[in-house]
């Protein structure tokens, strides 16, 4: 497993980290959706032998966003279709030596999962000490990070009802059903199809194809979302903060 290197530069007592809470809909033993995320198990104190979230520390010259794609890969050897500042957290008493942590959250499709894992395994370079977990049913976690990923799952289930975030959890063309699937994931409930369909005609984020799924049912029409949405709003910040 490949170690992310020292802090550089930082002299004033307090240590900058990265981590990122990654999330994906997997499927259960059962084939069951399941919104699931990958946590690394610590090899060293404090926490030896604890569940934890990707991350590291930030360089002193490096960009935010580049460190949580950095420390990403490296940790899980993941690279994420979409990536978010989520919220720093840094109280006082949350690690041994005083540590804030600049938090992420990022969505990657389940295919995208396994065909980046299966090119590792093929490289021979895969991460060690990674799995995935229910990210509803997490055991405790080193640190701060249940709290974590429980805010990160407040913030999806909050933007999936007005933005096209989703997106980042389906391919290119997908079913309404398909989109509801995930939907209902996310949000941990059932939905009535005909109030999906009637809330998603009028967001103006899906466009319709020429093309079906066939199948043994009757065939579903394929969709894609309208590109001029943003899967969120950044409001007036730029890409690079």
């Amino acid at each position: 497993m490949t170690r992310t290197s020292e802090p550089q530069g930082l002299d004033s007592g307090v240590r900058v980290a990265v981590s990122t809470v990654i999330f994906s809909v997997r499927r259960d033993a059962h084939d069951e959706p399941v919104l699931s995320l990958p946590l690394v198990r610590r090899t060293r104190d404090p926490f030896d032998g604890r569940w934890a979230l990707p991350g590291g520390w930030l360089d002193a010259a490096e960009e935010l966003d580049t460190a949580a794609s950095r420390t990403l890969a490296e940790t899980t050897g993941l690279t994420p279709s979409y990536l978010e500042q989520l919220y720093a957290f840094g109280a006082v008493d949350r690690s041994p030596t005083r540590v804030v942590s600049i938090v992420y959250w990022a969505l990657l499709r389940s295919d995208e999962v396994d065909a980046q894992v299966a090119a590792h395994e093929r490289e021979g370079d895969a991460p060690e000490n990674v799995e995935w977990f229910d990210a509803t049913d997490l055991p405790p976690l080193a640190f701060d990070h249940n709290d974590i990923v429980e805010y990160a799952l407040w913030r999806l289930r909050n933007k999936v009802g007005y933005s096209r975030i989703a997106h980042g959890l389906l391919p290119d063309e997908f079913t309404l059903a398909d989109l509801r699937e995930v939907n209902e994931t996310i949000l941990g409930k059932r939905l009535d199809p005909a109030n999906f369909r009637r809330q998603v005609d009028t967001s103006n984020t899906l466009i319709p194809t020429e093309r079906f799924r066939t199948g043994s049912h009757r065939p579903a029409r394929l969709y894609r979302y309208n590109r001029d949405v943003e899967l969120a709003d950044r409001g007036p910040l730029p890409s690079r903060h």
